[in-house]
């Protein structure tokens, strides 16, 4: 007796949170590589970004949304929009708590924005924290009446199988939208600008998350040139660093993830409050 193939499941996944709960660190979990940049500072993630995760009978879109904040200027209004704009249509909305903070306001917030019903809570850095924090979580997080709850570490990896399989059992029977070897829908243009500002954050070490913006304005392959765009005119040292050891530092953490021989050229602009000028944050792709 002939039995009937498994349905292949397809569908949409938008992670949503505060900052810096680790969403970006979930999704390059899941699909096994760097789809999103990632840094300990908040509102790292600006753009929505796509992560694909092809197995046998399913595919996943994951998609990582912005941290959801209280916007201060036009660049933060634009990354909220983009945030909760990413919910319409997905099949399943996932909350991301940080295991290692209290149930806040802030939390609060961005769930009352979700179709919580239907929505996945997970609880990620369960790593770090200690079993009362996860407990503790978990118990506030309870009182919401999600769908279902998984504590997870997208860095040990912990947890994120069963998640995976909740997510997959959720999923309508569909199609791929994606080809088996594509992981993302970044153009790789815009990847090696968020490569730059992802190093950027990390050898800075300085309060210019917000401040600064990358794009890449020359793409002659192996040849790429990166503007890096500050606010003031006292950010463009920092950036550069003394005798340019910041850039070169930052250029060459990039280019060790990029494929042998790419050159990458970075030049470093002023322009005056652009994030609070809404045609600016429009102009550089927000």
């Amino acid at each position: 007796m002939d039995h009937p193939a498994t349905p292949f499941r397809s569908g949409f996944v938008a992670l949503l949170g505060r900052p810096n709960v680790g969403k970006s660190s979930i999704v390059n979990a899941v699909c096994g590589r760097k789809i999103s940049i990632v840094s300990d500072k908040p509102q790292t993630t600006r753009h929505r970004v796509m992560g694909v995760h092809t197995i046998p009978h399913a595919q996943l879109v994951f998609v990582d949304t912005p941290g959801l904040h209280k916007a201060v200027s036009a660049l933060g209004e634009r990354v909220n929009a983009t945030a909760l704009g990413s919910t319409e249509g997905v099949d399943v909305p996932c909350l991301v708590l940080d295991a290692t903070k209290a149930f806040g306001k802030g939390d609060r917030w961005v769930a009352d924005h979700l179709d919580i019903p239907n929505a996945v809570v997970v609880v990620n850095k369960v790593d770090i924290a200690s079993k009362h924090q996860v407990l503790a979580m978990l118990t506030a997080a309870a009182q919401l009446g999600a769908e279902a709850y998984f504590p997870v570490s997208a860095r040990s990896g912990a947890g994120i199988a069963a998640f995976v399989d909740h997510l997959v059992a959720r999923l309508p029977e569909g199609p791929k939208y994606f080809p088996d070897d594509e992981f993302t829908d970044m153009p790789e243009e815009q990847w090696v600008a968020e490569l730059v500002r992802e190093q950027l954050l990390a050898v800075t070490r300085d309060e210019l998350p917000y401040s600064i913006a990358t794009r890449v304005t020359e793409w002659e392959w192996p040849r790429v040139r990166v503007d890096i765009i500050v606010e003031r005119t006292s950010q463009k040292g920092m950036v550069i660093g003394k005798g340019g050891a910041v850039l070169k530092e930052v250029g060459t953490r990039v280019r060790e993830q990029l494929p042998p021989g790419a050159f990458v050229e970075l030049r470093v602009k002023v322009d005056q409050d652009w994030q609070r000028r809404p045609e600016r944050v429009e102009r550089l792709g927000y």
